[in-house]
């Protein structure tokens, strides 16, 4: 890996290196090889840092906390950029021993990344995940454009391999374009589908309560599994993130986003990720700008409510 020393003035939060008594952790993952339309989320974890610098000292207006002098940054890890198969061979330790010693938010990267993440939590853990997942895409496609692995296959990926709980699995945001089967395939391995025609209009707490307590009633039913957040910025509407590599019209808007990842602070999280910016294609920074929000609220939510750092 890297020397970030580099970090005290470049990291998230202008957060320096973490070191063994550091709870919480950002850690980037600077891979965008299996994309299948526009290329470029590999700049998203230099993007996401450098919006989140106008944070300043990052107390959040909800939960009043701040990440500062409980946050390091271990830069962008060290990966091969020309080979799925290698970078994840690369990735996989990297991660495990990252998740044994703090809390991880991913900065993406595309969402074939979170497979690999998955498999560490699994092997760190030692039981399967519940997934909350936001996103466009439904990515349980069984191959993707004649490969057998990508940034649309991961869901479908870590179901078959046992990483995740199937009843416990929650889409949101789900729209794009795709055969039946495929988008269907959550639902039919027990787990929750929220398209974004049902999410329409929906944004105070009120408005989202039975989105939030068909999520806390899954968990509850199965003995509050840990739980991992996967979150793909093109979840979000074009018009609050055109910065992405497959932009989907008809998304949900931020306020969405915040309102579900605030009133769901309370849940077993065990790491997160946010995946797919692709700066190139983003207008005044408001994809980063979104991005780093989201990562900040997610760890602001883990410390209000006492969240274990490791």
């Amino acid at each position: 890996m890297t020397d970030f020393a580099f970090l005290s003035d470049t990291g998230f939060l202008k957060a320096g290196a973490p070191d063994a008594a550091t709870p919480y952790a950002v850690a980037g993952v600077a891979w965008d090889g299996a994309t299948t339309h526009r290329p470029g989320a590999r700049l998203g974890p230099r993007a996401i840092r450098q919006a989140s610098h106008m944070l300043c000292e990052g107390t959040h207006p909800y939960f009043d906390v701040s990440p500062r002098g409980r946050l390091g940054d271990v830069g962008d890890l060290g990966l091969p950029n020309t080979s799925l198969e290698t970078m994840r061979a690369a990735l996989e330790p990297q991660a495990l021993a990252l998740i044994r010693r703090h809390h991880l938010a991913w900065l993406g990267g595309d969402h074939s990344i979170t497979l690999s993440l998955l498999r560490a939590y699994r092997q760190h853990l030692g039981v399967p995940l519940a997934v909350i997942h936001f996103d466009a895409h439904c990515d349980t496609w069984t191959e993707h454009f004649g490969e057998p692995s990508g940034h649309g296959t991961w869901v479908y990926e870590a179901m078959q391999e046992g990483l995740v709980q199937g009843s416990c699995f929650t889409q949101l945001g789900i729209r794009s374009a795709g055969e039946r089967e495929a988008s269907e395939y959550v639902a039919t391995r027990g787990g929750q589908v929220f398209t974004a025609r049902q999410l329409r209009g929906l944004v105070s707490p009120a408005q989202l309560a039975p989105v939030l307590d068909a999520i806390r009633g899954r968990l509850a039913a199965h003995g509050h599994p840990p739980v991992y957040l996967s979150l793909d910025i093109d979840c979000l509407d074009p018009a609050f993130a055109p910065g992405t590599g497959t932009p989907e019209p008809g998304g949900l808007d931020t306020n969405q986003v915040f309102t579900l990842l605030e009133e769901l602070s309370d849940l077993p999280f065990v790491g997160m990720d946010c995946v797919e910016v692709a700066p190139a294609y983003d207008h005044a920074e408001i994809t980063s700008l979104a991005a780093a929000h989201f990562v900040w609220t997610y760890l602001c939510g883990r410390i209000s409510r006492g969240g274990a750092g490791g």
